[in-house]
């Protein structure tokens, strides 16, 4: 068992290196090269997915899960957000405005577009921050970034963009490009009880059981979400699968949409780019 977990160690490693070695031999950044080793790296891993497929992570891993998938897709157990998040969305707040008053397009077809770097801010602006500051911005008091309603909105957004490629800039500044590099390195720093990065498991094993889980690749697995987990028995947001992820590997989680989350969040949805959103998604 030792044997095994020290080379699960060093090839995840190696596969680090696949993406560290996309940039040019000065070492300055190139998130662009870095996105096509990303690709490409699990191109070559699984040659029988469809790139487009990656999104649905396990399911494109394992025959029978997909089946089982497809039909459980007949009465998505994630239909019950969708329809609380569209009642929340066209529900007016105490001033008369909506979510759509908020967002480019009413909120409709954009989720492809989030993450996104505010130069004005100078930082990352997922979408659940975004929901969050339209709330306050109006008068509202925010949601849990974790719960359902948060969930539910994020649901309803997402299901509105699906099939739409990802389309994550990283603008000609040096704070986006910062932030770009702080979310690739919190992927690939091992942290915890048990030295694991994210890379540990959705670059070195997707595919692979733990326990009774089928890892995901990192390639697009962002863009099933929210996703309904039966191990929640509910909807769980970005956020929640970041802080449980963190728990799982028995490291501390940081608070919801810190800057290191966010920042995570914009790395993997950019090299993730071109790959169409799927969400809200269910896995088991």
């Amino acid at each position: 068992m030792r044997v095994r977990f020290v080379i699960a160690l060093v090839s995840a490693a190696l596969a680090a290196s696949v993406i560290v070695s996309a940039a040019p031999a000065s070492d300055a950044p190139d998130p662009a090269a870095d996105a096509e080793a990303f690709r490409n790296y699990f191109v070559t891993k699984f040659p029988k997915v469809k790139l487009e497929d990656f999104v649905n992570g396990p399911y494109s891993m394992n025959k029978d899960m997909r089946r089982q998938w497809q039909e459980k897709e007949e009465f998505p157990p994630y239909e019950f957000a969708l329809e609380a998040g569209k009642e929340m969305f066209a529900a007016p707040f105490k001033n008369g405005k909506t979510y759509a008053d908020c967002f480019e397009n009413g909120g409709i077809g954009v989720r492809q577009n989030f993450p996104y770097f505010d130069a004005k801010q100078g930082e990352v602006i997922t979408l659940e921050l975004a929901l969050n500051r339209c709330r306050t911005a109006n008068g509202e008091a925010p949601l849990s970034y974790v719960k359902d309603e948060m969930a539910s909105l994020t649901a309803y957004m997402a299901f509105t963009s699906r099939g739409k490629p990802f389309d994550i800039k990283i603008p000609d500044d040096p704070r986006a490009l910062a932030a770009y590099e702080n979310g690739k390195r919190y992927f690939y720093t091992r942290r915890g009880q048990l030295n694991f990065s994210c890379a540990s498991c959705h670059v070195q094993s997707p595919g692979e059981r733990l326990r009774a889980e089928i890892l995901a690749p990192a390639l697009g697995i962002l863009n099933a979400m929210p996703i309904y987990r039966s191990e929640w028995a509910g909807m769980g947001t970005i956020s929640r699968r970041f802080i449980t992820c963190n728990s799982q590997t028995r490291a501390v989680p940081e608070e919801a949409q810190s800057e290191d989350y966010r920042d995570l969040e914009y790395f993997l949805s950019y090299v993730s780019n071109g790959l169409p959103i799927s969400g809200p998604g269910a896995r088991p």
